[in-house]
């Protein structure tokens, strides 16, 4: 026939599809495999561990995978979270459609079928949502008790409040959870409370509350209420390799034992206060090193918000730092910002320590040509010369001339720009000790404007007296053992004011492929806990809403064929397609399930809850039976859940912390990868159909399936 004979030949696309993604099967689950990509060109590699980063190195020239990235780039955008699952099923589900065309299944029957069973899934695993109120109550309630939390006096020498480092977060073994983890306290008053007991921000997770010593006390902690005694000195965990381990008892860690700690200040509801760290655990799906750091910016914000009645979690007052060249358990939180500038301006960062700066916001580029978007050029004006150079002629430096005048005239010591700086007027800036800092955010240029009464101005003409703001410091960024720091090319500074809302993650690492992973990693979970605030719910982790989706769609391919309604026949506006819709519904929908086991396996194998691929089929047919059994397989899922035994995904990446910590995923983020997978193949799939070559034109023509194809 000559629709087989066509159908045997097309759908290179899904093909595609199908091999880019396997790729990225390991980058499935908590516990991902990461990937060393290498460049031919110039043999450097990079370590990845997302499908972000893996999608942007392959070779992505055919029409397939510009979808593919499309796709990827757009849920990245949007989410910063569910890229790995998306990947993967574009790749099981154009598998699945290939056979369904094996078996001749028309390609309307596919379209139709798959999108009304992934809406039928949508629906359903809504009972599985639980609200972020309950789960903080439930984490809550599991943990240690409030009274865990209650603050003791610690004495901090003043000279503390004088030491830039004594706020940031620096933990000593990010893999350690029972550990005494020293946060400094802040420079200034404002920021935090200095009287305040120190806990570890993991103690609330676990059964032990570990109090930390002030500063030169060496003796062991007794944990409250458990007994147990938490040694200052801790062995070292293996991760992945020994090349990426933390280092043991290095020249770093030897010095890592006087520093103060700290907790967000007391609330009227321990667990409300801790509620967002809780949560921030069960969304890290085992990223310990970030979920520290997010803990840490979570207690900061939530003791600002008391005061202030702002919101618990602000996802723009973050920024990260990369600084390569120290061990990763270096890797803290500081209150203002901390960028790397040239060692020229070093010199006048030097200069200028410990001395109040009046700053300067620029909401554009600092250089001669830049013009707003939306500027509109003089009428009936002829332009001789668009550009002049900088290096020669009056009309540049008349222009650096002017610039320079201005900034000194209104005594400006320290400027932000938000776009690029003049690399002639950053020189002329240097020379009269004035610090240009260049390629600063928006969300930067708002939070220093508002602590310092900064109006941000788009041309260095606009500034008047009242644009100028005043209160900022500067000084070179010190390591936790109080060294200042220099990476060589550039120098790490720390921009700071009293009260300022924005926070500086600072991520270090000795190995120059791991820095993008350790950021990505960084960023990933802080949008998972934004989006689960926005969203105002989660789904329960650990496979229980794809196993959900399984068992649903099972069964409605189990259910006994109907004749096509007059709704359907409406729809496709042919009865022979509606007919055929309702004829290959089961083979249809068993493809789609197929999608979510061997999601459900992949996820198994790669956390080595499974030795093959049988194996955790398997596992996986097991709780389905036991689901169906039940009468409700929701109820069932939820209880397995609860009990950490669905799956034996309720110790996997949390082993350390016992059973009473489950993961939780985004709602938005996870069903909006369900729908842009399957879009994006059923995109392809209904593209290649349309693409038809060979000379069996006339017989399809002729043919009873001539109304799937729209012949140009």
């Amino acid at each position: 026939m000559a629709f087989r004979d066509v159908n045997a030949r097309r759908h290179i696309g899904l093909q595609q599809l199908s091999s880019l993604a396997l790729a990225g099967r390991t980058l499935l689950g908590p516990m991902k495999s990461c990937k060393f990509i290498v460049d031919e060109s110039t043999n450097q590699s990079t370590l990845i561990c997302s499908a972000v980063r893996l999608i942007e190195s392959l070779d992505l020239s055919s029409a397939a995978g510009q979808l593919l990235n499309e796709t990827i780039q757009a849920q990245n955008k949007e989410f910063k979270t569910g890229m790995s699952t998306l990947l993967f099923l574009i790749g099981a589900w154009s598998n699945a459609i290939l056979e369904c065309l094996q078996q001749n299944v028309p390609v309307s029957a596919i379209v139709s079928v798959m999108s009304e069973g992934l809406n039928s899934c949508c629906k359903r695993v809504q009972c599985l949502q639980i609200s972020i109120h309950d789960v903080n109550k439930e984490l809550c309630s599991s943990s240690v008790r409030p009274n865990a939390f209650k603050s003791k006096t610690c004495q901090i020498g003043p000279d503390s409040l004088l030491n830039p480092q004594n706020f940031p977060y620096f933990q000593k073994d990010i893999l350690a959870p029972e550990e005494v983890i020293p946060i400094n306290s802040c420079s200034h008053q404002d920021d935090c409370h200095f009287n305040k007991c120190l806990v570890s921000p993991l103690a609330s997770f676990g059964s032990i509350a570990s109090l930390v010593k002030p500063a030169g006390d060496k003796s062991t902690s007794v944990s409250s209420g458990s007994g147990v005694i938490a040694s200052s000195c801790n062995k070292q965990k293996l991760t992945h390799s020994r090349y990426f381990s933390t280092l043991g008892k290095s020249h770093f860690s030897s010095q890592q034992g006087n520093f103060q700690g700290y907790l967000s200040g007391q609330s009227a509801d321990a667990c409300e206060c801790y509620g967002l760290g809780h949560l921030a655990v069960t969304l890290s799906h085992g990223n310990q090193a970030s979920m520290k750091l997010l803990q840490s910016i979570v207690a900061y914000q939530q003791e600002r918000a008391e005061g202030s009645g702002s919101s618990q979690f602000n996802i723009a007052e973050i920024v990260t730092c990369c600084l390569l060249g120290l061990p990763e358990s270096y890797s803290c939180v500081f209150p203002g910002l901390v960028t790397l500038v040239s060692p020229e301006q070093a010199t006048v960062i030097k200069y200028f320590e410990d001395k109040p700066l009046r700053i300067l916001l620029m909401d554009g580029d600092l250089t001669e040509q830049y013009r707003h978007l939306g500027f509109n050029r003089p009428c009936n004006v002829r332009t001789v010369l668009e550009h002049p150079s900088l290096q020669e002629g009056r009309a540049g430096d008349l222009w650096l001339s002017s610039m320079l005048d201005i900034l000194i005239s209104f005594e400006v010591n320290l400027v932000l720009v938000k776009g690029n700086v003049c690399e002639n007027l950053m020189e002329r800036c240097i020379a009269n000790s004035i610090l240009v800092i260049g390629s600063v955010t928006r969300d930067v240029l708002r939070a220093f404007g508002e602590v310092t009464s900064a109006q941000p101005v788009t041309y260095l003409t606009q500034v008047n007296a009242a644009c100028v703001g005043s209160g900022a410091q500067v000084e070179l960024w010190k390591a936790c053992d109080g060294r200042a720091m220099d990476l060589g090319e550039l120098v790490p500074v720390r921009i700071k004011v009293q009260g300022i809302p924005l926070l500086t993650a600072v991520l270090t690492t000795t190995v120059p492929s791991k820095m993008q992973l350790i950021e990505d990693r960084f960023w990933t979970l802080v949008y998972r806990l934004h989006h689960a605030l926005n969203d105002e719910k989660v789904f329960l982790g650990g496979g229980a809403v794809e196993l959900l989706c399984l068992g649903h769609i099972q069964m409605l391919a189990e259910q006994p064929l109907q004749p096509a309604n007059k709704n359907a026949v409406k729809e496709f506006h042919n009865p022979w397609l509606a007919a055929s819709a309702t004829e290959y519904k089961s083979v249809v929908l068993q493809a789609l399930a197929s999608g979510w086991k061997q999601y459900l396996s992949v996820v198994l194998r790669n956390t080595a809850k499974a030795a093959s691929e049988l194996e955790a089929c398997t596992l996986v047919d097991h709780h389905l039976k036991k689901a169906a059994d039940s009468g409700s397989p929701s109820a069932y899922i939820l209880k397995e859940f609860r009990r950490g035994d669905l799956l034996r995904g309720g110790s996997g990446p949390f082993a350390d912390h016992g059973d009473s910590l489950k993961v939780y995923d985004n709602v938005t983020a996870k069903t909006e990868a369900w729908r842009r997978a399957l879009d994006l193949v059923l995109l392809v799939l209904q593209t290649d159909a349309e693409i038809i070559t060979g000379p069996k034109r006339n017989q399809l023509l002729n043919s009873h399936v001539s109304s799937e194809f729209m012949f140009l």
